[in-house]
């Protein structure tokens, strides 16, 4: 497994990395509300490196209806890891899905350690901006994925994983965990709006990489 984790990120919230935890939904951060969602998005090696590709150039959120600004690299310290294999023993010239590079064939920068983003949607009439940081990313064979941190200015506290694994089946799924609460008295006045708002984008994260067809 190779995990890289961003060390240095000045995010709301102290429970870095909080949403790899296997047992988020029964004991989440405390004062923080839980969620996973899975959806399906086909099989076999291609349907996994297309969804991965698209994965780490922003395409649950962009496909969702987001709009995703202010890109900027991370300037931080970061551990890139090690390859492990099942067994626990150090891997060797282990390939991983996700290219490496900077950029993807469309000059997308792919998501890497401490990268900082604006997301914005739009409410009504107004515009609503979430920053975040990415503060780990996934890349293992067949996973691959990232968490993101929220930061000052945020409607919420908390952090979002989205993460593509491709299951012993072959079969190719999209895993969203998180773990949030109000980042402010007056978003906590306004919690139960910002919360429909989350489940709504939630609903399309799952549809953003989901071909059509896909079983």
């Amino acid at each position: 497994m190779r995990r890289s984790t961003f060390t240095d990120a000045a995010v709301t919230y102290a429970a870095i990395g909080g949403t790899l935890a296997p047992d988020l939904l029964r004991y989440p951060p405390r004062g923080y509300r839980p969620l996973e969602r899975t959806v399906r998005l086909g099989s076999g090696e291609e349907r996994f490196r297309t969804a991965a590709a698209l994965l780490m150039t922003w395409g649950v959120q962009l496909g969702s209806g987001m709009t995703v600004t202010d890109l900027q690299q991370s300037t931080g310290v970061q551990y890139s890891g090690i390859v492990f294999n099942a067994d626990g023993t150090p891997s060797v010239n282990q390939e991983h899905p996700v290219d490496e590079a900077t950029f993807a064939d469309d000059g997308t920068p792919y998501i890497v350690n401490g990268m900082s983003a604006r997301l914005s949607v739009a409410v009504g009439p107004f515009t609503v901006d979430s920053p975040v940081r990415v503060v780990y990313v996934i890349d293992e064979t067949d996973r691959i994925g990232f968490g993101y941190g929220t930061l000052d200015g945020h409607p919420a506290s908390g952090e979002e994983a989205f993460i593509v694994d491709r299951q012993a089946d072959d079969s190719v799924w999209l895993t969203i965990r998180a773990f949030s609460r109000p980042s402010t008295w007056y978003y906590r006045l306004a919690w139960p709006i910002v919360r429909m708002q989350q489940a709504k984008y939630t609903a399309r994260y799952l549809r953003a990489l989901h071909p059509v067809g896909a079983v």
